[in-house]
């Protein structure tokens, strides 16, 4: 087993709680390093010097070694300790469950991230209400999309002669849970309508159901401000 693992992560960012849940899923031990990106600690010189992209999360391994990116993060931790299972062992199921996580970290996340609003707002020299309009604009129309994906695999999924599907995929938590969930939780701060998407908010709540999301929660974090 894994020991002496470290999470450089801040609280508010979601490819941050993406792998928390991740490692409270997989019940892993490791010790919460905060890293404010409001504050611009990303950007020191002893953190780029360690992780070149300057950007979290960074998951540094017991013998030191450091990875990055949170999709990778949490691609190595189902290898390593496949139990429970997060990508399904199906391959079809693997590439529906990852189809819906780079949904959100691939087409959503980026346009979104603290990065743009921040260029949104200091170079381009938008106001806040029209940087937050782009923010619940291109999340809105992220979720919608993905509210189409998951009704689509459970018709595929009777089809099949199997049940539709409780969280993002079957019953328990996957990857794409995994994504969804903090992009959910940063679309209620900045007040996106989350109105229309049943099937989205049905899985959302079920996974706040469970303890791991609940102690991942950015509210749980050591560095959590309100």
């Amino acid at each position: 087993m894994l020991r002496g693992m470290k999470l450089y992560n801040y609280f508010r960012s979601s490819a941050s709680f993406r792998v928390r849940i991740a490692l409270e899923l997989k019940g892993l031990p490791y010790d919460y390093v905060p890293v404010h990106l409001v504050k611009g600690e990303q950007h020191a010189a002893g953190y780029v010097g360690r992780v070149g992209a300057a950007l979290v999360p960074a998951l540094e391994l017991a013998d030191g070694q450091l990875l990055a990116q949170s999709m990778a993060i949490i691609e190595y931790l189902d290898e390593t300790h496949p139990e429970p299972r997060l990508l399904p062992g199906d391959v079809l199921a693997r590439a529906h469950v990852r189809a819906l996580a780079q949904l959100v970290a691939c087409e959503i996340h980026p346009l979104n991230n603290l990065r743009v609003l921040k260029y949104l707002k200091r170079e381009l020299r938008l106001e806040d209400a029209a940087r937050d309009g782009w923010y619940r604009h291109w999340v809105r129309e992220g979720l919608e999309a993905f509210e189409r994906q998951l009704l689509l695999l459970d018709h595929e999924r009777i089809a099949a002669g199997l049940a539709p599907s409780r969280l993002c995929w079957g019953d328990e938590p996957t990857l794409a849970d995994c994504c969804l969930v903090p992009q959910i939780f940063n679309a209620q701060r900045l007040h996106t309508d989350l109105s229309g998407l049943p099937r989205t908010m049905a899985a959302f709540d079920a996974c706040m159901q469970l303890p791991a999301f609940q102690s991942a929660q950015p509210s749980a974090c050591p560095d959590y401000e309100a």
